[in-house]
């Protein structure tokens, strides 16, 4: 028997992207019974510290402790994160098989092109796997065999919601999720990447000193925490206009 469908999927390029971007959110949809799950493209082979190995184990620490209920990490090439058709299936596989009701992606702007380029290539693996004759036309020839025979027997899906995580591009959020009790076990997610963020000489000028991590995480969930009237936050963004039943019942304070 399948298992039953992911309630929400977070979808990134590099394992600790989601504990950076969401965690906190995830973490909220678990504690209220959700079942969650995190999609990573890449093995994060070229990270400036640690290796592809340790990352995974590491990776499993972090999902224990966000209390996800499903986690994989797909072989695309780290720092390759491209918005291709091969790369599109093996998303839309994925999406057919969770059968997620919201995906979190990472904002379509930022520095990295691995993140940027992840926005548009989930959004698209997204509409792809709603298709229903999706993997029986010539254009999937050149698929690996086991991600088109899964992706054939498996029937068409869409999510409902795709939300985009903003943390690391300024831009005003459309909303922002309080993740004021759920915030140090994000903390602790993060830090589950011993190796990424312990005190090291490579990539010391990339990454902030171990002592410094809990202030800046800190200072940016308080920021947009700021917001939403409340004390730690992540911002997301929505392309759709919002809909409202209850003028009484809209959240957060003008006055």
């Amino acid at each position: 028997m399948s298992a039953p469908s992911l309630d929400v999927l977070a979808i990134a390029a590099h394992r600790d992207d989601v504990e950076q971007t969401c965690g906190g959110t995830l973490l909220k949809m678990a504690a209220q019974g959700a079942r969650t799950g995190i999609l990573d493209l890449t093995q994060g082979e070229l990270g400036s510290r640690g290796s592809a190995e340790s990352r995974a184990s590491e990776a499993v620490d972090a999902a224990r402790i966000l209390q996800v209920a499903w986690r994989e990490a797909l072989d695309i090439p780290d720092g390759r994160v491209e918005n291709n058709y091969a790369n599109r299936i093996k998303i839309a596989r994925i999406i057919r098989e969770q059968r997620p009701r919201v995906v979190i992606l990472p904002y379509w702007k930022g520095r990295h092109p691995d993140h940027y380029t992840c926005a548009t290539l989930g959004y698209e693996a997204c509409f792809l796997a709603g298709l229903s004759r999706l993997g029986q036309t010539p254009a999937t020839h050149d698929i690996d065999p086991f991600t088109l025979r899964v992706l054939c027997g498996l029937p068409p899906h869409r999510p409902f919601k795709i939300v985009y995580a903003t943390l690391y591009y300024d831009v005003r959020p459309t909303f922002v999720v309080d993740i004021t009790a759920e915030f140090e076990s994000k903390l602790e997610s993060i830090f589950a990447y011993k190796e990424q963020y312990a005190d090291q000489a490579a990539g010391s000028k990339d990454f902030p000193a171990h002592a410094e991590i809990r202030e800046r995480v800190a200072s940016m969930a308080h920021f947009y925490g700021m917001m939403a009237g409340v004390k730690y936050g992540e911002p997301f963004f929505q392309k759709e206009v919002g809909l409202v039943d209850d003028l009484r019942l809209v959240p957060v304070q003008t006055i």
